[in-house]
C-alpha cells in the first residue's frame, strides 16, 4: 500500500492505495493543506465593454469555455438572472448576477477559455 496526500480546491485528503486499485480514505474530515497550491496562468487579458468595470465582479466558478453572452453591457439584472454560459467538461453552466444591478462591462468573449476565478464581467 501507499499513502498519498491528495489536495483538490484548497483542501488536502490523506487517501491511502492498495496494489489491486482500491482506495480507501479515512472517515475523518479532511485537512486544510499547509499552503495552497500555485495559482494557474492567468486568463487571456480582460476586454472590458463601454461603461468601464463595475463594484460587483462576476468570477468563473471552475476553467472552461465562454458558450454564449446572455446579458449586454447597461443591461439590467437581478439576482439570479444569466449573465453568459461557460461549457465546462460539455456541460452548459450558466453564470448568473450575484445581486441586483446593471451590467458594468463584459470582459470575455463567445470561444474565450478562462480558468477559475477569472473576472468574467462586472456589475454596478
Amino acid at each position: 500500500m501507499k499513502s498519498y496526500t491528495i489536495t483538490v480546491n484548497g483542501t488536502a485528503y490523506d487517501v491511502t492505495v492498495e496494489e489491486n486499485g482500491t482506495v480507501s480514505a479515512p472517515a475523518a474530515a479532511p485537512r486544510r493543506a499547509a499552503a495552497p497550491a500555485p495559482a494557474a496562468a492567468p486568463a487571456p487579458a480582460a476586454k472590458p465593454a463601454a461603461g468601464g468595470a463595475g463594484s460587483v465582479k462576476i468570477e468563473a466558478g471552475a476553467a472552461g469555455k465562454v458558450f454564449k453572452i446572455e446579458s449586454s453591457v447597461g443591461a439590467s439584472v437581478k439576482k439570479g438572472d444569466p449573465i453568459l454560459i461557460l461549457e465546462i467538461m460539455k456541460m452548459e453552466t450558466p453564470v448568473v448576477a450575484t445581486e441586483d444591478g446593471t451590467v458594468a462591462s463584459i470582459n470575455v468573449s463567445v470561444g474565450d477559455m478562462v480558468e477559475a476565478g477569472a473576472l468574467l464581467a462586472t456589475l454596478n
